[in-house]
């Protein structure tokens, strides 16, 4: 089971059709990609500064994965980059951090199976994997 598929079983039933979400995952890991977001580790920082960091904490560890919110992620993303993902993908940006929502969770968990977060040489494996997987 490759990544795209992991994740779509781990987020269950998100009210989009798999078709949208296999796309909102390919517009998150563009933003992830993003040099002005820096990656997971990039990703982390925005939450801690954004005062979100037990929520990004929740889904690198072990534990259950707490929930976030359309609203409290375009509080703390960077609106530049989220605004290009979203565009390259063909969605709104509200869209986009609808689907980051229900979806981030469990990518973010699924990028950290051993509770850390990839360092940024294999999380580009991991990228360069999930691309070669996706068929369009």
């Amino acid at each position: 089971m490759g990544l795209l598929d992991e994740v779509l079983a781990s987020a269950g039933d998100t009210g989009a059709p798999q078709g949208q979400n296999a796309t909102a995952i390919g517009a998150i890991m563009h933003y992830f990609s993003n040099p002005q977001v820096g990656g997971i580790a990039g990703l982390q920082n925005m939450f801690q500064q954004g005062g979100l960091g037990h929520i990004l904490s929740s889904w690198v560890g072990s534990g259950q994965n707490l929930p976030v919110s359309a609203d409290q992620l375009q509080n703390v993303l960077h609106s530049g980059a989220l605004q290009a993902a979203a565009q390259k993908f063909g969605m709104d940006p509200s869209q986009l951090t609808s689907a980051m929502s229900s979806l981030l969770p469990h990518l973010v968990d699924k990028l950290s199976p051993n509770g850390q977060l990839p360092d940024p040489s294999t999380l580009q494996k991991m990228l360069s994997g999930f691309s070669a997987g996706k068929s369009a």
